[in-house]
């Protein structure tokens, strides 16, 4: 049992997701139960249930909640979707994709941010997500398409390696447009082609690989 945490993911439901106009039940109840702080270390832990990202290192964030119900909402997962996470980071956004979906693959490029999320999810009992190394922005050709794919970072535009991984109705979640500042883009696959819907401004720390921003690694 943990109080403090508790009454405080409580208020992160009440304030910042339903007040916002989050609706569906089932991603309310998914981000009632993943415990946010376990996630993070240190000070940040404290500051769990704020309204903001948190750092996690090597330049990188937890996303504020309200972004992560946002984009979840967004995917409309079933019970037997397989999901791809472009970016796992902290490892928080998976074990939310987890608890609604029958699996989950994340792709990190940073070697440490991997293990650590693989770490966390695994002491959790997220027995459905498998964390990978590598160029996320690439996706996964070789594996069977996905119901869902999201991608946590900011791209100058969708990468293009991850549509045509979508299954027949499948959904992408992206956060598309310069440094600073992006603009959550949906793609549906139809028979077709691919329906494009746009959504809120939000800000990201850069997606970098061959499908992204230019950088290291």
């Amino acid at each position: 049992m943990e109080p403090e945490h508790d009454k405080a993911r409580a208020a992160m439901l009440e304030q910042q997701l339903k007040a916002r106009g989050i609706r569906s039940p089932a991603v309310l109840a998914a981000m009632g139960r993943v415990a946010r702080h376990r996630f993070l270390r240190g000070a940040e832990a404290a500051k769990a249930y704020g309204d903001h990202p948190l750092s996690i290192g090597l330049g990188q964030t937890i996303s504020q909640p309200y972004m992560v119900a946002c984009m979840t909402e967004m995917l409309d997962l079933g019970p037997e979707d397989r999901v791809l996470e472009v970016g796992t980071g902290s490892g928080y956004q998976a074990a939310v994709l987890a608890e609604l979906a029958g699996e989950v693959v994340t792709v990190e490029r940073h070697e440490a941010l991997a293990k650590r999320a693989r770490g966390v999810l695994e002491d959790l009992g997220y027995e459905n997500v498998t964390v990978r190394v590598g160029d996320g922005t690439l996706g996964d050709a070789a594996a069977e398409r996905y119901d869902a794919i999201v991608v946590t970072a900011g791209s100058p535009k969708v990468p293009p390696a991850l549509p045509p991984q979508l299954a027949m109705g499948g959904r992408l979640v992206c956060p598309v447009g310069g440094i600073k500042v992006q603009e959550l883009v949906m793609l549906r696959r139809t028979e077709a082609g691919f329906e494009e819907k746009r959504g809120t401004k939000c800000i990201f720390v850069p997606l970098i690989g061959r499908g992204g921003w230019p950088g290291e690694g």
